[in-house]
């Protein structure tokens, strides 16, 4: 996958457009996150239309990216904004505008069509910061 293509997915995925994956996965791609995993493009949808977008604003910096044929692999770092009070979200009760940040390093297998047939999530960290601007590393959050 070229640069180009992988950097207009994270537009899109940034822009919380889930038509995004239809264009960039495969059918049947396979995902592992900690330990969340899923299947599937309905899956990824489901995972983010459902649990994330409604709660937290999403965003994605690419510092790095690297590849070949049939792999990418990159370093990742996502900020998860609250949107609102919540007294459930994927991550526990939140308070708008606390921040949730993931650093990790992401490899993708890509197949025959340009799109990722598996997605390996690894963290380096994973922190919360609260509306004092107080941290704490929450390890793996799934």
């Amino acid at each position: 996958m070229q640069e180009a293509r992988f950097r207009e997915y994270i537009r899109r995925f940034n822009v919380e457009d889930h038509t995004a994956f239809d264009d960039y996965l495969a059918p049947d791609m396979h995902m592992k996150n900690g330990t969340l995993e899923f299947t599937g493009v309905e899956g990824m949808k489901h995972h983010y239309n459902d649990l994330i977008w409604p709660d937290f604003v999403e965003k994605l910096t690419v510092p790095r990216f690297v590849s070949d044929a049939g792999r990418a692999a990159i370093q990742m770092n996502t900020v998860f904004t609250a949107k609102h009070d919540a007294e459930a979200s994927l991550f526990g009760p939140v308070k708008a505008g606390e921040t949730f940040e993931f650093n990790g390093v992401i490899m993708y297998e890509i197949d025959e069509t340009d799109r990722f047939s598996d997605i390996l999530v690894a963290y380096n960290s994973f922190v919360y910061t609260d509306l004092d601007g107080k941290t704490r590393d929450l390890g793996i959050p799934h």
